[in-house]
């Protein structure tokens, strides 16, 4: 598999290439860090497109390592999830999986370190002191009167803290910088917290728990990272992530690179705000297909290939490029279905049609390519019976003028077989269609008409053999582009009560044989998944993936045009 994404801008390539051809790097090594906090979501796929991705470019490697120093908020579940993900998307990290909790003992002896020659020190402010004393952006800090503690008793309380003598939030470890740095983050910040808390990797043996700073560069070094590459808003802290690069005997010293994260409309991608859509229950879950979580767009339909694709599309760069339209995602995965999903008919609003001209018991299987333009495929066996059933959208009782399907009087072709003329309306009590009488002509197979043009095509399926399927049609599950642009207003105010709508439906009978995340076209509807937690227990459910219309290829395509009339004007 190529994760080269030569078609895209992605300037830290460019900068690494730059590094080696200069001969300031060798072998490169990078890693995907994610805390076991909860499900990734499409802005950790793109980190974790362009992190193994340079590795794979530059004959490299890259390693998956969990920054699991918030025990209290992670989980196990969280880690195998992600582990699967990564898996998913087709990548291999180098060597086993890592943890931070694996440098714990030489992190703190680290600390020790720093707090021997006089660079860190425990403090016994509050959390709010902590603050008040840290100043703002146009003031400068004060030392805290602890700050000037001698080693010894500073080594002595860092000690008591690990062996859990004192209660969360008591005292703290804080590095010994400057409290009037115009950069926040260099005015003492904080290197260890007490929490009374089990881990899942190393159990009880810690009471204190290193901070994400503190912990984040040394880890690189220690693993030989030559590239630590992080969204912008780690920006600010590189200044503090080189200051202990350069404070501690660390083996190698990495460089840490900023990139634009992706902000997608529609979207939320704050894993404290899809947690609480998950534990509030709007959603089925952290794999809900109205979910940006890469395995929720797994359960929808999306393959690893489409989503490493929108990566490369949206290309790698330091500016902020504002909002990036879903539909380049939804152009992604479609693009990729149109040319490897089979084909298949399903009827969504089934509407009873009786072939009036056919007999009782008669059958005739049609043998159908199980995609246009693959032959590899294998074919289907489609069978028309006297009783077929096609989409309710596909007839008006009174139509408008450039209507091409069924109406009364009036002729359409069914996909792949006759076509057939409607003759006669039926109606239940309450006035509704509940069924059409039509006739065949049955030298129209294969064949247009004699002496008429009929130009409407529509797809259907026989009552007979037609298989019952549950389809769910997804959309975006808020209607707001931005839906949590203001911090003050409530996110869950924008969600989209249509986001899921749940239909009975009719499908062709290869359909019974569809396996867990299997995907399809439904001829003239969409692109289609089956759900594989309904799939285990037996049940035929079917996730709309994505639509087929394209609005962003005909946005592109509108754009191109306009380029090169613009050319030949100039």
């Amino acid at each position: 598999m190529s994760t080269d994404t030569t078609s895209a801008p992605n300037f830290i390539r460019h900068q690494i290439r730059e590094e080696i051809e200069a001969g300031r790097r060798g072998k490169i090594v990078t890693r995907f860090p994610p805390e076991p906090n909860g499900f990734l979501h499409i802005g950790h796929a793109k980190s974790i497109c362009l992190n193994f991705g340079l590795a794979e470019h530059f004959g490299g490697d890259c390693h998956l390592r969990f920054d699991d120093t918030n025990p209290a908020k992670e989980e196990q579940a969280y880690i195998d999830a992600i582990k699967a993900d990564v898996h998913w998307l087709g990548f291999e990290w180098a060597g086993p999986v890592r943890f931070a909790s694996d440098y714990f003992d030489q992190l703190y002896a680290w600390a020790q370190l720093l707090v021997r020659e006089g660079k860190a020190y425990v403090d016994d402010l509050s959390p709010d002191e902590i603050r008040e004393y840290r100043g703002t952006l146009t003031e400068a800090g004060k030392p805290s009167p602890y700050r000037e503690r001698s080693a010894d008793e500073n080594l002595d309380l860092l000690e008591r803290m690990r062996t859990g003598e004192f209660a969360e939030g008591e005292k703290v470890l804080r590095a010994k910088i400057d409290m009037a740095a115009p950069n926040i983050n260099l005015r003492d910040p904080i290197l260890y917290r007490i929490r009374h808390a089990s881990h899942h990797q190393t159990g009880d043996k810690w009471k204190i728990y290193p901070s994400y700073d503190f912990t984040h560069g040394q880890s690189d070094a220690i693993e030989g990272v030559t590239h630590s590459i992080c969204t912008l808003e780690f920006e600010d802290h590189r200044p503090l992530y080189e200051w202990f690069l350069d404070n501690l005997p660390v083996p190698t010293k990495p460089r840490q690179i900023e990139f634009a994260r992706l902000n997608l409309n529609y979207t939320l991608t704050s894993k404290r705000k899809l947690k609480l859509l998950v534990d509030e229950g709007i959603v089925d879950g952290w794999d809900d297909p109205r979910l940006p979580t890469i395995s929720g767009m797994r359960r929808r339909g999306y393959t690893p290939a489409s989503i490493r694709k929108f990566c490369e599309m949206i290309g790698v760069t330091r500016a902020d490029g504002g909002l990036v339209d879903i539909a380049m995602l939804y152009h992604a995965i479609r693009a990729d279905l149109e040319d490897n999903a089979p084909r298949a008919m399903a009827v969504l609003r089934p509407l009873k049609v009786v072939l009036t001209n056919v007999p009782e018991g008669h059958e005739e299987r049609y043998e159908v390519p199980g995609h246009p333009a693959r032959e590899d495929m294998a074919v289907r066996k489609v069978p028309l019976t006297r009783e077929i059933y096609i989409d309710h959208d596909d007839f008006m009782e009174e139509p408008p003028k450039k209507f091409f399907r069924l109406a009364p009087g009036k002729e359409v072709r069914l996909r792949n077989s006759y076509v057939i003329r409607c003759d006669e309306v039926i109606k239940d009590a309450a006035g509704e269609i509940s069924e059409l009488r039509c006739s065949v002509d049955f030298d129209t197979l294969g064949k247009n008409p004699e002496g008429r043009k009929v130009k409407g095509v529509i797809h259907w399926v026989s009552a007979e053999h037609g298989v019952p399927l549950e389809v769910r049609l997804y959309d975006n599950l808020f209607l707001e582009e931005q839906p949590d642009k203001n911090r003050d207003a409530d996110f869950l105010e924008h969600l989209n009560p249509e986001s899921l709508v749940t239909v009975q439906a009719i499908g062709e009978p290869s359909l019974a044989a569809a396996e867990a995340e299997s995907r399809f076209q439904f001829e003239r509807v969409g692109y289609f998944c089956a759900d594989r937690h309904a799939s285990r227990e037996g049940r035929l459910v079917f996730n709309r993936t994505v639509g087929l219309k394209d609005s962003w290829a005909k946005v592109q395509k509108q754009e191109v045009q306009k380029k090169a009339q613009d050319t030949k004007k100039g």
